[in-house]
């Protein structure tokens, strides 16, 4: 049914900056909600940021000001724009599907980030 495919990880310099994407299968993505998570080895997974089907956001306190989540929604595709990014950022990202009543939640399979000089 709803599959999602993260894209545009990579290896970025501190302060650098990368975009990344998640395309989305299936006929509810304009109403769902959707999430990109991250998780750093040894760590759980934590949220960075969340859009509703309104378009309404919400941010990590540690992302904040410098993440900005988007979707369009004739391409069925949600991505995170990481602007000055940190060695703190470095993990692994997901993309997550939130079916309208919340009665499912879909994963990606996850694209490596990694900030180092």
């Amino acid at each position: 049914q709803v599959q999602l495919v993260e894209s545009g990880g990579g290896l970025v310099q501190p302060g650098g900056s990368l975009r990344l994407s998640c395309a989305a299968s299936g006929s509810i993505f304009s109403r769902s909600a959707m999430g990109w998570y991250r998780q750093a080895p040894g760590k759980e997974r934590e949220l960075v940021a969340t859009i509703t089907s309104d378009f309404s956001t919400s941010y990590a306190d540690s992302v904040k000001g410098r993440f900005t989540i988007s979707r369009e929604n004739a391409k069925n595709r949600v991505y995170l724009q990481m602007n000055n990014m940190k060695p703190e950022d470095t993990a692994v990202y997901y993309c997550k599907q939130t079916s309208p009543g919340s009665s499912y939640v879909y994963w990606g399979q996850g694209t490596q980030v990694t900030v180092s000089s």
